[in-house]
């Protein structure tokens, strides 16, 4: 597991939204504070296995600055660091991959792999638990029955954080060329799976 130092290095697009909204001396007291409760989150959970790693290095980042801000400074504005640096982030890479969108059978690709991608990164050996439905050309269906996202932010108290992960799917896969992605539903909006729909569309 990484140290609670390296991992917040890689949050540095957090710390760029708390820098917005608090005086820089305010904001890295803030962020160190958090990184301390990053580790002692760590040292809590030091056993997951590195398939939930590879998403509870997000996870827990994201809490320990939230529930450190949110002791500080409000709820509010807690809540608006962790959800702007998700907007900002998922803002600088979408269109890169809207561009790929657009290359000849890179739309038709991008489903195809969504299949054995889903079930290697968001599948039980992540912390998921997954309904599959059977593969349709040019389509890619599964459902979400349980979330690390969901379990862990609720776990450290903070499961309003859930939703906003579950709303970077739609920042990223929403408006893509030549796809359609369609969601009725999320675990951290209050249902009881999340469902994602991935179909190619003409145009």
């Amino acid at each position: 597991m990484k140290t609670a130092g390296k991992l917040m290095k890689k949050k540095a697009f957090i710390k760029d939204e708390l820098d917005k909204v608090v005086p820089k001396e305010q904001s890295d007291y803030l962020w160190k504070v958090a990184t301390k409760k990053l580790n002692a989150i760590l040292n809590k959970y030091g056993d997951l296995p590195k398939g939930v790693q590879s998403h509870t290095n997000s996870i827990f980042p994201a809490a320990a600055v939230y529930l450190t801000v949110k002791r500080k400074c409000g709820n509010d504005l807690a809540y608006s660091v962790i959800e702007n640096a998700a907007i900002n982030l998922c803002a600088k890479a979408q269109p890169t991959l809207a561009k790929c969108m657009k290359l000849p059978g890179v739309a038709s690709l991008f489903v195809k792999v969504w299949d054995p991608m889903t079930k290697k990164k968001f599948g039980p050996k992540c912390g998921f638990k997954n309904r599959f439905y059977p593969k349709t050309k040019g389509e890619y269906r599964m459902d979400i029955l349980a979330c690390p996202y969901f379990r862990y932010f609720s776990e450290l108290g903070c499961p309003e954080l859930t939703k906003i992960y579950c709303e970077n799917d739609e920042r990223m896969y929403g408006n893509l060329p030549g796809l359609k992605f369609e969601r009725t539903g999320t675990i951290g909006k209050e249902s009881d799976h999340c469902d994602f729909y991935l179909r190619r569309v003409k145009g």
